[in-house]
C-alpha cells in the first residue's frame, strides 16, 4: 500500500506541467483592448494593442496606482523624456487598475502627453505577469514591443529610485532601431 502511494505521488509530481514564464522576449505580445484617458479626453471604447503593429513600437509601462509617489515619479520621467521616446518611433502607454476618470485627472495634473489605460480587472496585467496578487495592484514593469508586435525588452523590476532602469529601457529602445 505504501509503495503504491509513493508511486502515485511520484507520478503526479512527474506529470505536473513545467512552470515557465509565458511572457518573454521574442514572443508576439499578447493583444488586448482597454479604455484609456489622456490629459484632454476619456475614450471608453479603448485602444487595441495590435492596432499599433506594423506602425510603431510600443512601450507598455505597468504601474500600481495613480497619485502615488513612485508612480508619479515614473510617469513624470516618461513625460520628461517623451520627445526622445517619440523620436524612437515609440508609443508610450501607461497601465494601472485605476479608472479612466482618475487617469484623466492625473494626466491633466501632470501634463502627461501619453495615454493611460484602465485595466480595472487587472486581466492585462495578469496576462503580462505584472500583477501582484498579495497587494491587489500592478507591479512596476515595462515592456518594449517592436513595430512587428514582438516583445524585445522586459524589465519586471523597474525601479524609479535611480536612473538605471530608465537608462536600460532607453538603451533597449535605441538598440531596437539598429
Amino acid at each position: 500500500m505504501r509503495q503504491k502511494m509513493l508511486f502515485t505521488l511520484l507520478f503526479l509530481i512527474v506529470s505536473l506541467p513545467e512552470v515557465r514564464s509565458q511572457i518573454r522576449v521574442g514572443i508576439k505580445a499578447p493583444d488586448f483592448q482597454l479604455p484609456y484617458a489622456t490629459k484632454d479626453t476619456i475614450i471608453f471604447e479603448g485602444l487595441k494593442l495590435s492596432d499599433y503593429f506594423g506602425k510603431t513600437a510600443v512601450l507598455l509601462a505597468f504601474y500600481p496606482a495613480d497619485w502615488s509617489g513612485g508612480c508619479t515619479k515614473e510617469v513624470c520621467t516618461l513625460r520628461d523624456n517623451f520627445s526622445q521616446l517619440s523620436m524612437l518611433n515609440a508609443e508610450v502607454l501607461g497601465i494601472s487598475g485605476d479608472y479612466v476618470f482618475s487617469h484623466h485627472e492625473w494626466a491633466h495634473h501632470h501634463n502627461l502627453p501619453f495615454k493611460l489605460l484602465s485595466d480595472h480587472s487587472h486581466s492585462v496585467a495578469k496576462l503580462y505577469e505584472s500583477y501582484n496578487e498579495n497587494s491587489g495592484f500592478n507591479k512596476r514593469t515595462v515592456f518594449v514591443i517592436d513595430s512587428t508586435g514582438v516583445i524585445v525588452y522586459i524589465d519586471l523590476h523597474y525601479d524609479v529610485n535611480t536612473a538605471e532602469s530608465f537608462t536600460k529601457l532607453h538603451d533597449a529602445m535605441i538598440h531596437m532601431h539598429k
